[in-house]
């Protein structure tokens, strides 16, 4: 059982490990350069779920016109400056709560940098030097060292972010001011949630995708409705755009594709994917393999290949969501401590999509399916036939099952609706547990909700293996 416990990186990966590493007493000290919590609370997940919400409250109120309550509310107007001072204040907070509960455990909290030292000459501990912002670097040894550092913005060679007018997603928060037409780089997740933001606080969009749509690796169906809303909202969508450069011009930006394109714009926001944390690290003192990307090759238990060095996260190679990096934290130290483990299964992670409408999934895809990866029965029931939606004015929307041919084992799944990120968790639980579309059906649903839609589908998938 170690003895010391070394963390490199305060994000949600390395602080739930540390939480988790006092149930058992461990000795725990965690080295975090820019804050606890790490770019998941200060500069990514919480502040731009944050920023969305707020966008949101303009969405409620348009919606609220729709039901005849005073004309005009939609066209109020959204202070950017008050909205991007309360994420920041949130992140801040949350930070601190966090700093606060790791110091109430007795965890071992150092503001610095840390990696592995170059010469690491014992056989049963790791080397760890720490860099502290205050004082002179040390060695530590450790029993066991986790990796948890992260990733940052991809940049393109063209295209520098300036924190003025070319931005990165962590920098969306310096600004203060609307901008008059806002052009986001890249169709994926991030992507895709700033424009279905920005468009609904009332900023002229133009999206630039590299490919033929938005939302690639994500449901077909699901990114069609959300083209179809952002359309709604006025969001124009250039394909099968690579960017090449992005220029300030010092009253607006530029954006040029490889086939010559030109979009002209006030600011621009690259999400063009991200690059682990791991240089700087020293991997090659203890010999950790790393990927042709940088990140840490590590197995569903979060061990390297090295004994004794774990990592998890975003600089690590399995599955890049804060939910995961936590798991995989408590995961990496209950298997350090000898404690039975359940080895991560991607297929019961759960994942959203935090634009309006939310998107959501679990488990296998119905690409898989059509590919003939996977037999399974498919059910689709829009959202337009629940009447929660009738009632919330909710015009787009879906919910799609996915069961094993035969035994009816749901396998998976995709809702489309405001809050399907909270909605999919009952599609978790019951991949995760094995239980069938039966299980399902019989179970009661609150009427009128959206939830009866899963439960709705689910009925109508035992209805259609009954026929086949």
């Amino acid at each position: 059982m170690p003895k010391k416990i070394v963390i490199i990186g305060g994000g949600p990966a390395g602080y739930e490990a540390a939480l988790s590493a006092t149930k058992f007493e461990g000795d725990v000290t965690l080295i975090e350069e820019q804050g606890i919590g790490g770019s998941g609370v200060l500069k990514d997940v919480v502040p731009s779920k944050s920023f969305i919400s707020g966008a949101n409250i303009k969405t409620d109120l348009r919606r609220a016109e729709d039901m005849g309550l005073n004309h005009g509310l939609g066209h109020a107007d959204l202070s950017l400056q008050a909205l991007n001072n309360r994420v920041i204040a949130l992140a801040s907070e949350q930070s601190r709560d966090i700093r606060e509960q790791l110091n109430h455990l007795g965890v071992e909290v150092i503001t610095g940098r840390a990696r592995f030292a170059a010469n690491q000459s014992a056989h049963t501990t790791h080397s760890v030097e720490v860099m502290p912002h205050e004082g002179d670097a040390y060695i530590m040894e450790a029993d066991m060292v986790l990796v948890a550092t992260g990733a940052s913005p991809r940049e393109l060679d063209g295209a520098k972010p300036d924190d003025k007018r070319i931005l990165t997603w962590q920098q969306v928060y310096d600004l203060m001011e609307m901008p008059e037409h806002l052009i986001v780089v890249g169709s994926g997740v991030t992507g895709a949630e700033f424009v279905s933001a920005f468009a609904e606080l009332g900023v002229k969009v133009t999206m630039v995708a590299s490919r033929d749509r938005i939302l690639p690796h994500d449901d077909a169906d699901a990114a069609d409705v959300l083209e179809t809303v952002l359309a709604g909202r006025g969001v124009s969508l250039e394909k099968h755009a690579r960017v090449e450069t992005v220029t300030n011009t010092g009253d607006g930006v530029i954006v040029r594709t490889t086939d010559g394109r030109e979009i002209h714009g006030s600011h621009a926001i690259m999400s063009i994917g991200s690059i682990p944390n791991t240089e700087g690290l020293n991997l090659s003192s203890v010999k950790v393999n790393t990927s042709k990307s940088g990140h840490i090759q590590v197995d569903r238990v979060s061990r390297t290949n090295v004994p004794g060095i774990y990592a998890a996260g975003d600089c690590s190679d399995l599955y890049p969501l804060a939910s995961v990096a936590a798991m995989q934290g408590r995961i990496a130290v209950y298997h350090a401590l000898g404690e039975g483990v359940t080895p991560i299964r991607l297929k019961t992670v759960g994942n959203a999509v935090f634009t309006r409408p939310e998107i959501a999934a679990v488990g296998v895809t119905e690409q898989e399916i059509l590919d003939g990866e996977v037999q399974a029965d498919i059910v689709k029931l829009d959202l337009s036939t629940n009447p929660r939606a009738k009632m919330r004015s909710l015009k787009h929307g879906f919910v799609k099952l996915f069961a094993r041919k035969g035994s009816g084992q749901l396998l998976g799944g995709v809702i489309v609706a405001p809050t399907a990120s909270e909605l999919i968790l009952s599609l978790t639980v019951a991949v995760t547990n094995n239980l069938t579309v039966s299980d399902l059906a019989e179970s009661m649903s609150v009427y009128p909700s959206l939830s009866g839609s899963i439960t709705e589908a689910a009925r109508r998938l035992v209805s259609k293996s009954d026929l086949d």
